[in-house]
Order: C-alpha cells, then sequence, then structure tokens
C-alpha cells in the first residue's frame, strides 16, 4: 500500500537553517527521511509555496518516492530578508543551500533549481559534484542573474511611486507584487548585489559534470543560452517548455513530465 500523501494546501512550518554569514534560511521538507531526497530552489521573487507546492512539483515528487526538501533563498519567502546589496552575492546565496544539505545531513540528492535557483544550482553542482547525483535546471540564464532588470527604475517605483518604462523591469515588478510576503527592496537588493559582487556568466568551460537537464520555455528570451550552457556540458541535454515564457514555465505539466522522468532516468 502506498502512503497517502500529505496536505499539501498547508505548506509546513519552516525549519531555520543559520548560513555562515549570520541569515536564516527556511527551509521544508515532506515525505519519509529514508526516501531519497529532491532538493528544490526556487526562482527570483517567488518561493517554495509559489515555485514548488502551487505548482505541483511537490505532491509529483513524493508520488514518484521522494523526501521533498525545499528552500526559500534569502530575501525570500520565510527567508531573513537584508536590504544591502552586499548580502547577496552568487557565492553567498550557492553557500546557503549547501548549508542546508550539510545541516540535514544529506549525503546524495538529486536538484530542480529554477530561474535565480538553476543559476546559484550551477554553482553548487560544480562545487558538489559527487553529492548531487542528477540536476534541473529551468529557465537558467547563462548571464548574470537578473542582468535584465532596470535598478534604477524598479527603485524609483518603489521608494517614490514613479512609472515603469522598460518591459522587462515591469514584468518583475509584476511578479514581486504578486507573491505575498515579498519584500520589494531585498529584491531589488538581490539584483544589485549580483552586480556588485562579481557575479559572472555560467563558464562553459567549466561546466558541472553530473547529468543535467536544461529546461526553458519556448517563449522565453533566455532559451538560446540555455540550450548552449546544455550544450557544455558533458551530460547536458536540453528540453523546450512549449508554449511558456519565463515566468510561467514551473506550472507547466510537460515540465513537470519531463523533469520526473529525467530523475528517475526513463523515457518521458
Amino acid at each position: 500500500m502506498s502512503t497517502p500523501l500529505p496536505d499539501l494546501t498547508q505548506i509546513p512550518d519552516p525549519v531555520l537553517v543559520m548560513s555562515e554569514d549570520g541569515f536564516r534560511i527556511a527551509t521544508y521538507s515532506w515525505g519519509d527521511d529514508a526516501d531519497p531526497t529532491a532538493l528544490l530552489v526556487h526562482g527570483f521573487a517567488s518561493s517554495t509555496r509559489d515555485n514548488w507546492v502551487n505548482t505541483g512539483w511537490v505532491r509529483d515528487l513524493l508520488r514518484a518516492g521522494y523526501r521533498v526538501l525545499a528552500v526559500d533563498q534569502r530575501g525570500h519567502g520565510a527567508s531573513d530578508k537584508p536590504h544591502e546589496a552586499r548580502d547577496y552575492g552568487l557565492r553567498a546565496m550557492a553557500r546557503d543551500v549547501e548549508a542546508v544539505l550539510d545541516t540535514y545531513l544529506i549525503d546524495t540528492a538529486v536538484y530542480v533549481g529554477y530561474s535565480l535557483g538553476a543559476r546559484v544550482g550551477w554553482e553548487v553542482a560544480l562545487d558538489l559534484t559527487d553529492r548531487l547525483e542528477r540536476v534541473i535546471l529551468g529557465g537558467v540564464p547563462d548571464g548574470i542573474p537578473l542582468s535584465r532588470l532596470d535598478i534604477d527604475q524598479a527603485r524609483a517605483y518603489l521608494t517614490e511611486g514613479v512609472p515603469v518604462t522598460d518591459r522587462v523591469t515591469q514584468n518583475y515588478i509584476q511578479l514581486v507584487e504578486r507573491v505575498p510576503g515579498n519584500d520589494p527592496l531585498a529584491l531589488v537588493a538581490i539584483a544589485e548585489g549580483m552586480r556588485a559582487s562579481g557575479a559572472s556568466d555560467p563558464d562553459p568551460d567549466r561546466a558541472p559534470a553530473q547529468p543535467i537537464l536544461f529546461a526553458t520555455g519556448s517563449l522565453d528570451a533566455v532559451i538560446d543560452g540555455s540550450k548552449a550552457l546544455a550544450a557544455a556540458c558533458p551530460e547536458g541535454r536540453f528540453f523546450e517548455i512549449p508554449g511558456r515564457h519565463h515566468f510561467n514555465a514551473p506550472g507547466s505539466r510537460d515540465f513537470r513530465r519531463e523533469g520526473l522522468a529525467f530523475l528517475q532516468d526513463a523515457p518521458a
């Protein structure tokens, strides 16, 4: 008899993990600790609930026999939300994820990341080649994360109500305002921090070695860059999520089906 699924209309209370620089990182766990672990890391201006619970990923991973461990990245969800750009370097965010694995004593896991969580995942996959057995990087940018966001326009809108004219920045503002509990100034600080900390493009000549599925929407502006990163990885493959753009791809049934098949190394 299969174990009944938990009530996914109610997200569990977060367990807080301390980062190496003193911030509290919210984590959530579902399933049996003895099952293989799937680690989920959401995108910019999203959260565990928005990116993974509401879209069906947690449900489908539990049905497939995984223990699910999810992270609210710093600046998001129930995690600490500092307003200083210096607190949001790409390497700091990667180390947060690694601290979660260490705190939970996870020896091996599969990784599922979207957008900013995918860019962070590229770094974690390089650091933890022997611990991340398979990796899904959805909507991963091939450049500096959030480089297309106009920080000056976003900050002027948030602090003074000045209308945003840049279309990409308008989309990001809508995303920020859509998710309950977002702190807009913390999210702008993330974009600033990525640039100020010297975050660089993923290096195709130093690509993660484990099997990686890159999945990007057919309407997403970063699709060509995602394909190029997939081609650079020794065991990379690419899936084009049909009819989806960057902001609605996580909810795609096709994405979930292809992702689960990849994690289990079975035909979709």
